[in-house]
């Protein structure tokens, strides 16, 4: 009773904790400034995909270091993850930071369409960039308050690749690394400035490869057996199980191998499956069924059929304990205000967007708090379902951008995205603050995860015992 009066007395004087917050945290944030923009555009540059990020990792790693962490390499079997911890007592405030980009959308700063080479022909079309490096930011300007102001508490920073369809999250939750932990924060890029309790869809993914036997496909083709035909019909009968299925389910492919001259018999085709529902049950249970499609396939055409998973996410629970807090704190800083060049270059690239459902200004303000649902994935959900989790999202895109598209990777390696950056780095550090403040804030928290989850609920990863990807070493 005692720690839940604190709590509401806490709620009532919400307002002058945020100004001693906002005032405390906005110089750190300007000493660190320079330091991690030029990370976040090193990163950029760097542009390496899901557990190839060593060039990131490895920069994000360092920085931290010359600021007074401990840096764990290697960690869950993962040569590119990473934990960067300062502090040895106290509440443990973990924020996650992701550096990891997508194949094949290599861009230049330009709004305009320019493809440039880059050397990994890949683009931070999600800026992940900016999230590793908003996040690294906090992480030092919450130890520097904890050293100057004597407090008791453990900040760590997680380096997690891979977020990008090779869930990183879910191996180190798997291998416990969040077990000591109080409370996660994190981020994501977008085009609005939002801390909404959001919830996601649970995902599962896996690579069905077909193989049959090869020869001439005008002079023998009696002797082959086309391991495309298998992709095909698979994917055929994919098609039809939509219509019975539950309507907020996702299911989406591409075909990956399909042969390599339309004279020869394809004896190798492979295609790519993500199956998706808010419920992991569900998606558990559709999964077993675009199994049986593949099973059936291999049958009809006379090939045979594996599957490897390749990665699987819980749906993101959301924390409205630590939410509002994240959003009070986002909306006492005020959204972003273009000078007349961004403003210009935002007209510009807005001229290329197809129905956008957002406006040049929009990013000037905070959404009001409301619930939301994507039906995208994030590995971030493995981690709210073992930790109280809460998270923002800032404008780092001009209004109207859709992630996963060139826009995004332009405007991310200019001052537009760096500008939601230090956005995002000022709220997770007044937030993390607030929170070592007040420990009541963990303990609610941790009740209301424990009424979501449930009594009986034990975490077990969706992508089941597969091993990490790589290994290789990351020194």
């Amino acid at each position: 009773m005692y720690k839940k009066l604190n709590y509401f007395i806490l709620l009532i004087t919400s307002s002058l904790i945020t100004n001693i917050n906002a005032s405390s945290v906005e110089e750190n944030i300007l000493n660190h400034k320079d330091q991690f923009s030029e990370v976040a555009l090193k990163i950029w540059s760097h542009a390496e995909m899901g557990y190839q990020e060593i060039k990131s990792s490895n920069l994000l790693a360092s920085e931290l270091k010359k600021e007074g962490f401990k840096i764990t390499k290697n960690v869950a079997g993962i040569p590119t993850a990473f934990i960067a911890e300062y502090g040895s007592k106290g509440p443990v405030i973990g924020i996650l930071g992701e550096f990891d980009a997508l194949p094949g959308l290599a861009q230049s700063s330009s709004p305009f369409k320019e493809v440039i080479d880059n050397g990994t022909g890949a683009g931070h079309a999600c800026g992940h960039h900016l999230f590793g490096a908003a996040s690294a930011w906090a992480a030092v300007v919450v130890k520097e308050w904890l050293e100057a102001n004597n407090y008791d508490g453990r900040v760590r920073f997680y380096g997690t690749p891979a977020e990008e369809g090779g869930s990183g999250k879910v191996y180190m939750v798997r291998e416990g690394l969040f077990n000591d932990v109080d409370i996660v924060l994190h981020w994501h890029p977008d085009d609005v400035n939002s801390a909404n309790s959001r919830t996601s869809n649970s995902n599962k993914s896996a690579k069905f490869t077909f193989s049959g036997i090869s020869s001439h496909a005008a002079g023998a083709p009696e002797q082959g057996r086309s391991a495309l035909d298998g992709v095909e019909s698979m994917n055929m009968m994919v098609n039809m199980l939509r219509e019975h299925i539950p309507q907020e389910s996702r299911i989406h492919y591409v075909i990956t191998k399909g042969g390599l001259a339309p004279n020869v018999v394809p004896d190798l085709a492979e295609v790519y499956y993500y199956v998706r529902h808010p419920e992991m049950r569900m998606v558990e249970e559709l999964f077993k069924r675009v199994v049986k499609t593949a099973e059936g396939a291999a049958i009809g055409t006379d090939t045979k059929m594996t599957y490897e998973v390749m990665h699987g996410n819980y749906s993101l629970l959301p924390n409205n304990v630590i939410q509002k807090i994240m959003h009070r704190n986002l909306a006492s800083f005020g959204g972003i205000k273009y000078t007349k060049k961004e403003n210009d270059y935002a007209k510009t690239i807005y001229k290329t967007f197809i129905e956008p459902t957002t406006e040049i200004g929009s990013q000037e303000y905070v959404s009001e708090y409301t619930t939301s649902h994507s039906y995208g994935s994030t590995d971030v959900g493995d981690v709210s379902w073992v930790v109280p989790t809460a998270g923002i999202r800032t404008a780092t895109w001009v209004p109207g951008t859709a992630a996963h598209s060139w826009q995004a990777v332009a405007a991310g390696g200019t001052s537009i995205g760096l500008k939601g950056t230090e956005l995002a780095a000022k709220t997770i550090s007044a937030t993390a603050i607030e929170i070592y403040k007040n420990p009541e804030i963990i303990y609610e928290a941790k009740q209301e995860l424990k009424t979501r989850v449930g009594e009986d609920f034990k975490y077990k990863a969706l992508l089941g015992e597969r091993k990490p990807p790589l290994n290789y070493r990351v020194n």
